[in-house]
């Protein structure tokens, strides 16, 4: 592949100045609005059923608490549909990756909520009812208004839950577990009626309005981010699969040929979800990073085989038709904040890497990357790393061999830190590394992830460090950078898990 290095040497420009303490962004607001709508719902509640001294009588307690943890799930089942409803703003505010653990987080708390509901209210009409439990119990979940409904969507939330547990995503295929999580939409919606025709605090005209205009958000914004604009956008760019080239065994890179793709303002580390129209199973989609810098009529996205998707991608022939969601993610130039940048990637985590060295605004000497990867020739893009390394003056570490344990960062090859390959194409070029500090990276107690690092990058307190590979690997690497002096807000990842 040949490099546009006019286009690296256009994006060159003075690193922005660091951010001041107390930064206002989007996330700020976002934060507060959700916060709030959790007290709008317990005020309800308080309104409407007395709050603390509806738990004074024993007859109402368990009632009370009840309708207050069913009011609680239903909201932060709507927060969490928000969050991944791939609002633009909310993306570039948050990240996908911090978007996701919150969803994550919030959808359990909702889970538990709403269990806590139907128990609570089973024990209500038994204890009313004692005497007739089973027909009691029977009105509760099949017979009344909208209940057979509410039973079938909470059985549906319960199912999309236990699959999200990570034992049980373990076992299961990404397409299969996103085909089953898809159903929390369904079971969500199944829910909704209940709530209008039996729940008390939805009786008053402006309670009804406040949960109408919640719920309504909600189903518009999925509807407009996750399906009308990725429709449009598929539709407008009109992208198909030009080249498909093998980068390593097990891994191919695919090129796509598409119409004024610079309008969609794609930065070198955002992904897209890909879907493509060979056959059967096209609507299935998955995450793949950009791993060359985008231009107007091109995109490049690598793929190493790990499923059912990923193997298909591999036997595209061009002219197949690809429809796009995205672009998402916030590992990009964007966020840059200090005068140098380190790169670090394990595995196929290099891709995003690559289109950033491409691309990002950074003079010689400026920038690192550590490449950490198995043998030779799972080495994806060596060829291009070097040649990026020798045009715009990368400070080049390649670390091959497996990692000397799951709580490091660092590779268990044979070959001594000081031996590893360090490539600058000019040893005179400010970016290559003297030989003193090659010999005091090598020299440092490798149990010492952090003094490993700093050797290796010793102004890595000066630098934006992008990183990204597996989730433990990232772990690994965020506490060694802050042990060797990183600030936490200058680490920027992006997890290849789901």
């Amino acid at each position: 592949m040949t490099l546009s290095t006019e286009l690296a040497r256009g994006h060159r420009r003075p690193p922005p100045a660091p951010p001041r303490s107390g930064r206002f962004t989007l996330a700020d607001p976002l934060g507060a609005l959700a916060i709030l709508s959790v007290v709008a719902v317990v005020a309800l509640w308080v309104m409407n059923q007395g709050g603390p001294l509806s738990l004074t009588a024993s007859d109402r307690a368990t009632g009370s608490l009840g309708l207050l943890a069913g009011l609680l799930a239903s909201d932060l089942m709507i927060l969490q549909v928000v969050l991944l409803a791939r609002i633009p703003w909310v993306e570039r505010s948050w990240g996908h990756d911090l978007l996701t653990r919150r969803h994550r987080l919030i959808g359990f708390a909702s889970f538990w909520l709403m269990i806590a509901h139907v128990t609570l209210f089973a024990v209500e009409r038994s204890t009313r009812e004692p005497t007739a439990i089973p027909d009691a119990l029977l009105r509760l979940f099949i017979t009344d208004s909208w209940m057979l409904f509410a039973t079938v969507g909470t059985l549906l939330l319960i199912m999309v839950v236990v699959t999200s547990i990570r034992a049980a995503r373990r076992r299961l295929r990404y397409e299969s577990w996103h085909l089953l999580h898809l159903y929390s939409y369904a079971g969500i919606a199944a829910t909704f009626p209940h709530t209008f025709t039996d729940g008390a605090d939805f009786h008053e005209t402006w309670t009804r309005v406040y949960w109408w205009c919640l719920y309504g958000f909600a189903f518009a914004a999925t509807l407009l981010y996750r399906v009308a604009l990725p429709a449009w956008r598929s539709l407008y760019h009109r992208l198909r699969v030009e080249s498909v080239a093998t980068e390593a065994p097990g891994t191919v890179s695919i090129t796509f040929k598409g119409h004024r793709l610079d309008r969609m303002r794609t930065a070198s580390g955002q992904f897209f979800v890909w879907r493509f129209l060979d056959g059967p199973g096209w609507s299935r989609g998955n995450p793949y990073t950009l791993s060359a810098a985008p231009t107007p009529d091109r995109l490049r996205i690598t793929i190493k085989s790990a499923g059912d998707g990923s193997e298909r991608a591999a036997r595209l022939t061009p002219g197949t038709r690809a429809l796009i969601e995205g672009p998402y993610g916030t590992l990009t130039a964007r966020h840059r904040t200090r005068p140098g940048m380190l790169f670090m990637a394990a595995g196929i985590g290099i891709t995003p890497m690559r289109a950033l060295l491409e691309d990002a605004p950074y003079a010689p000497g400026e920038a690192t990357l550590i490449y950490r990867y198995g043998e030779d020739e799972h080495a994806v893009f060596a060829d291009e790393l070097r040649a990026i390394a020798a045009d715009r003056g990368v400070e080049l570490i390649l670390l091959p061999g497996p990692r000397r344990a799951d709580t490091s960062w660092q590779a268990a090859g044979p070959a001594h830190l000081a031996d590893a390959s360090w490539q600058v194409a000019d040893p005179a070029h400010p970016a290559h590394p003297d030989k003193t500090r090659r010999q005091a990276a090598g020299s440092a107690h490798l149990d010492d992830d952090a003094q490993v690092l700093k050797n290796l990058v010793p102004d890595i307190a000066d630098r934006d460090i992008y990183v990204c590979g597996p989730p433990t690997w990232i772990t690994a690497v965020r506490k060694a950078a802050r042990g060797a002096g990183a600030h936490r807000d200058s680490v920027h990842t992006e997890e290849f898990a789901w």
